[in-house]
């Protein structure tokens, strides 16, 4: 990062599940860097989405560096996620046409719940019994998803990708598992994980939605199938108490009637 930046910057790994993002300051001048980040970050700057972007520069071995603004900021609690700000920032993004012409245009294709299906079954943990069952449940319920229901999702809604500002502007960052597909693939993991129940029909009201029984048979579905990718991720990486506790979490949800 040194020869991109010129002498006296001094970098620092932002930390992360890839190691490719950075803080770098230079006296009064910070930014965020990311080796290889979204290819529509300039849409999301511009929608304000994220965080402004600075500049971007490609390497000669292909990589592609982007600089952002540098946010004095935090991640949101748990408890923070029913703000009606996050159901608003939600909302902007699923209906920006923007965004969804961006992806497009990038080659993205909607991806349907039956392909996502698919691809986590041929990657499923031997181990995971309980979750290879809750994947058999999820396609039994196929014929009951809507296949029209398209709009950019960010497909990792968990609360320390949500940052708040001093100034109390609120991003979602960390847009690598961007996908055109069904809203509820957000919705459901997010209802399900941080908003009870009691809640759920006053946080859509925020969001611009009615509760339907089909928008609850769609997060719930969602909802099932993140919890599995999520026990799977971590048991293939290794990490066996991260996976337990999603394992453990799916106990949480009610099967389909």
């Amino acid at each position: 990062m040194e020869h991109i930046l010129g002498s006296g910057w001094q970098i620092e790994p932002a930390g992360g599940v890839t190691g490719e993002a950075f803080f770098a300051k230079h006296q009064n001048d910070k930014l965020f860097l990311k080796r290889n980040s979204s290819p529509f970050l300039a849409v999301l700057s511009a929608e304000g989405i994220v965080p402004k972007l600075i500049w971007t520069k490609r390497l000669e071995n292909g990589d592609v560096i982007t600089a952002q603004k540098w946010v004095e900021g935090r991640v949101l609690e748990p408890r923070e996620m029913n703000n009606p700000d996050v159901a608003k920032l939600l909302k902007k993004i699923h209906g920006s046409q923007p965004l969804l012409t961006m992806m497009r245009r990038l080659g993205k294709k909607p991806l349907s719940p039956d392909t996502m299906l698919r691809q986590l079954a041929e990657r499923l943990h031997p181990d995971l019994k309980k979750e290879k069952a809750a994947l058999a449940a999820l396609y039994e319920q196929l014929p009951l998803l809507p296949d029209d229901q398209w709009a950019v999702c960010h497909s990792d809604v968990h609360h320390q990708n949500w940052l708040l500002t001093k100034d109390g502007r609120l991003y979602l960052i960390d847009w690598e598992q961007a996908a055109i597909s069904d809203p509820a693939l957000d919705l459901g993991p997010l209802l399900y994980w941080y908003i009870p129940e009691s809640g759920w029909e006053n946080w859509l009201r925020h969001y611009g939605a009615e509760l339907t029984d089909q928008l609850r048979h769609r997060m719930k579905w969602y909802a099932i199938y993140q919890t599995i990718w999520n026990a799977n991720f971590y048991k293939n990486k290794g990490e066996e108490e991260i996976s337990r506790f999603w394992s453990q979490y799916l106990d949480k949800i009610q099967p389909f009637s």
